[in-house]
């Protein structure tokens, strides 16, 4: 008798076949997030090596991540930037996996971990540094004790009796303290002399306007008689030092030495402006002061030069610069 397949059967069949299908896994399926992972990737047919070259992370740490070993892979932060990568090669939300670790592995605060594979070296020579400083400051302590030990057993130093004592100092007598001569101020702390110009002390000019020689007019035969106007250059022509206005000031009246012989020059208040003896072809270029006055022992001892040219010697023994300029 033939077996009844109707439809009822085929309807059962299919029914069967359609229950024994399986669900797509999630991120919140597993275990963990190590498990959710994996079967996740072995759902997609993709093995720990496709994963490596897409994501460039080890398969090692991918497989560390799948088993939770946490204690294989680097510290946390790169440990979080992993399962990121991961669940971004296979489609999934990087920030979801990131969010269902952090609820499997809780911790908050973690030091970081050292790279792996690099191993950890120290200096040989600071050991046998720290070896020698204890060595030295024993072998201090050691010998401090030893010195104070025999220090202890030494005999005490001699001393005389407090009768021979007592009579010694009665029989001292203070005598005469001597002493000798005060010593000499060093080198270093003595002043030296201030400078004085030569012929300064001398040239002295009086409330009247006249040069004097110690509190003396110097007498006319100690003037020499003025050279022959022939004889003396038309321009001005350096023979020595020339002091007063530097070179690159302006200056109309200058004067040369025609022999050694002193130059004094005043402002208009009295003051001293320039004292010097001058040698025979040193000159003096007045700077533009208003006021100036010369005053020589010798008016023949000096030519003046008015804009470099010639105007024979100084009239008297005090001229000013400004009459010399205009004259």
């Amino acid at each position: 008798m033939p077996l009844d397949t109707g439809g009822e059967s085929a309807l059962n069949l299919s029914a069967s076949h359609t229950s024994t299908q399986v669900a797509a896994p999630t991120l919140q399926g597993g275990v963990d997030i190590g498990q959710a992972l994996r079967a996740i990737r072995e759902h997609q047919g993709l093995s720990l090596e496709d994963l490596a070259e897409t994501t460039r992370v080890r398969a090692s740490y991918l497989a560390a991540i799948e088993e939770l070993r946490l204690e294989l892979l680097p510290s946390r932060p790169f440990t979080i930037g992993y399962v990121r990568a991961y669940a971004q090669a296979l489609g999934l939300d990087p920030e979801a996996a990131v969010e269902r670790f952090r609820m499997d592995e809780p911790v908050l605060e973690e030091p970081l971990r050292a790279p792996l594979g690099v191993q950890e070296t120290h200096d040989p020579r600071v050991n046998s540094l720290i070896a020698g400083g204890c060595m030295i400051i024993a072998a201090i302590f050691l010998w401090n004790i030893a010195r104070r030990a025999m220090m202890e057993d030494a005999p005490p130093p001699p001393a005389a009796s407090e009768v021979i004592a007592a009579k010694a100092l009665a029989a001292a007598k203070p005598g005469p303290i001597v002493l000798g001569a005060p010593l000499p101020a060093p080198v270093e702390s003595t002043t030296p002399p201030p400078y004085e110009t030569p012929g300064l002390a001398e040239a002295v000019l009086t409330e009247d306007g006249r040069l004097t020689l110690q509190g003396k007019p110097k007498p006319l035969d100690q003037m020499t008689d003025p050279p022959p106007l022939a004889q003396l250059p038309p321009k001005f022509t350096p023979k020595g030092a020339i002091y007063g206005a530097q070179a690159t000031e302006a200056s109309s009246v200058t004067v040369q030495a025609l022999k050694s012989s002193q130059l004094i020059v005043r402002g208009a208040d009295g003051s001293l402006y320039f004292a010097r003896q001058l040698a025979a072809g040193e000159a003096f270029r007045a700077p533009q002061v208003s006021g100036l006055t010369f005053n020589v022992t010798d008016p023949n001892a000096f030519q003046v030069f008015v804009g470099g040219q010639s105007h024979g010697v100084l009239p008297a023994a005090q001229a000013s610069v400004s009459g010399l300029a205009g004259g």
